[in-house]
């Protein structure tokens, strides 16, 4: 079995408020959920207004597949204009 991780450092321009920022990340975690059938959460700078960091992991019986899966992912936030990536995490375990 194995396990692919990833942290993202994301910001944020739109939000003035912890109201604002929650709901787009609300919309891209169960975006990606949907998507990819991947665990995704909220892990870090939660009192933050424009920062967040979201974890999410998948697992596989290969890691080529683990790999594919996390970097499907990263496109599609890459993808959502409301949010830049500023740092990314990856563990293969």
């Amino acid at each position: 079995m194995i396990i692919g991780a990833c942290s993202v450092e994301l910001v944020m321009y739109e939000p003035n408020s912890l109201k604002e920022k929650r709901q787009i990340i609300k919309s891209l975690i169960g975006r990606i959920q949907s998507r990819f059938n991947a665990s995704v959460a909220e892990v870090d700078m939660l009192d933050k207004w424009r920062s967040a960091v979201i974890g999410f992991s998948c697992v596989s019986n290969t890691s080529k597949h683990a790999n594919q899966m996390i970097n499907n992912i990263l496109k599609f936030i890459e993808g959502d204009n409301r949010v830049e990536i500023i740092k990314v995490d990856i563990e293969i375990l």
